[in-house]
């Protein structure tokens, strides 16, 4: 992983820190396929692959200002200052859930736009709340953001009553 580094103290709760580069998508789909791999949870890659990519696409595009991270060269540096926070993706596994975090400097929180299904770009959120049971973001202390989305991580396919949508898009200060 040349991207990122891992941290972890508790084995349910792991965090790679990513560099302000378009590998860092890349990096975080690898971190996550080991991460849940490690728990059990092949099941679920796919989803939380997907908003995991999006939460980082995120995060380069609008808290750093790359606004074409898949087109930033690997040897270019965030336009950020140096002493800004660095993007980290976390995933959490509290049975029977699993929450992918992303943190990044901006404090501005996301917005989602009104899907345009021509754009190139746009839907990031609105996949975000598709393939997530619910998502939001949170300010952290003196400056930067989490985004989180909460998947169910039951081995048993899920039912109605699992499929629930409620609660999306909270914000707590």
């Amino acid at each position: 992983m040349s991207t990122g580094t891992v941290l972890a103290t508790d084995p349910h709760v792991v965090s790679c820190t990513l560099a302000p580069r378009f590998e860092a998508v890349r990096t975080a789909r690898e971190f996550t396929r080991r991460t849940l791999d490690g728990w059990g949870l092949e099941e679920i890659f796919d989803d939380v692959a997907l908003v995991a990519s999006e939460l980082v696409t995120n995060a380069l595009r609008h808290a750093l200002g790359q606004s074409e991270p898949s087109r930033v060269p690997a040897q270019s540096g965030p336009q950020v200052s140096a002493d800004a926070l660095p993007i980290r993706i976390s995933l959490v596994h509290r049975s029977p859930q699993v929450v992918c975090a992303v943190s990044d400097p901006s404090s501005t929180g996301p917005v989602a736009r009104e899907a345009d299904f021509v754009a190139e770009s746009g839907r990031g959120l609105h996949l975000v709340d598709s393939f997530s049971r619910s998502w939001g973001w949170h300010p952290l202390a003196g400056a930067g953001k989490v985004v989180w989305a909460l998947f169910d991580a039951r081995t048993a396919a899920p039912g109605p009553a699992q499929l629930s949508n409620s609660g999306r898009h909270r914000r707590s200060a």
